[in-house]
């Protein structure tokens, strides 16, 4: 085998061996590269732990609720009809907690009125029953009915012990939940954009 020969194996296995480390490299460093990506995503642990939900409240109808999950609680938003904002009103006599002043379950200042709501027409809650941390259901439908009184205005009935709540989240006198339903953190991105579990910085 001649000397030039030898050097053109040589270089071939050279080139062979410089080409598989690159790849072999490249390999790991795209393995290395995606877990270091993927920790600037929140994960289920630190949503859980309290990381903001944002959420696009556009297609709610008035009358109509729904719920998002923050901190593992269930968030409702409500987006309340002019009927509904103007009964609000009409029960205060019966609440136990009308201006939202105790300080168990503390109300932000920007929620802090009637309709316990930034938007009058948006209700913003975590639907949990401050008596035993039951769900209440929803009762908006006014009138007589069966657990609810005659003159019952719309709002939300804890099935498992009677405390029924109006429709901005006020407990009615005289009944085992002892506060009003929380009011999360939460502010307006944008005028159809809620971030629920942060404040807005001034």
């Amino acid at each position: 085998m001649s000397e030039a020969t030898v050097d053109s194996t040589v270089d071939n296995s050279r080139r062979t061996w410089l080409i598989t480390s690159c790849a072999m490299g490249g390999v790991g460093a795209a393995a290395v590269a995606v877990p270091f990506v993927s920790t600037f995503q929140p994960s289920e642990r630190a949503k859980a732990a309290g990381a903001a939900v944002e959420v696009d409240i556009s297609a709610i109808q008035p009358g109509e609720k729904v719920v998002v999950e923050w901190r593992g609680k269930p968030v409702w938003i409500m987006k309340r009809t002019p009927e509904q904002l103007a009964a609000l009103e009409k029960i205060e006599g019966e609440l136990a907690d009308p201006n939202s002043e105790r300080k168990a379950y503390p109300t932000p200042e920007y929620a802090k009125n009637r309709h316990r709501s930034i938007k009058p027409e948006v209700f913003v809650g975590v639907g949990i029953c401050t008596h035993l941390g039951c769900s209440p259901g929803d009762k908006f439908s006014p009138g007589p009915q069966p657990s609810l009184p005659d003159d019952w205005q719309g709002g939300y009935l804890c099935a498992c012990h009677g405390s029924t709540f109006d429709l901005a989240g006020r407990v009615f006198k005289n009944k085992p939940a002892p506060d009003n339903l929380e009011v999360p953190p939460h502010y307006y991105v944008s005028d159809t954009v809620l971030l629920i579990g942060e404040e807005k910085q001034a």
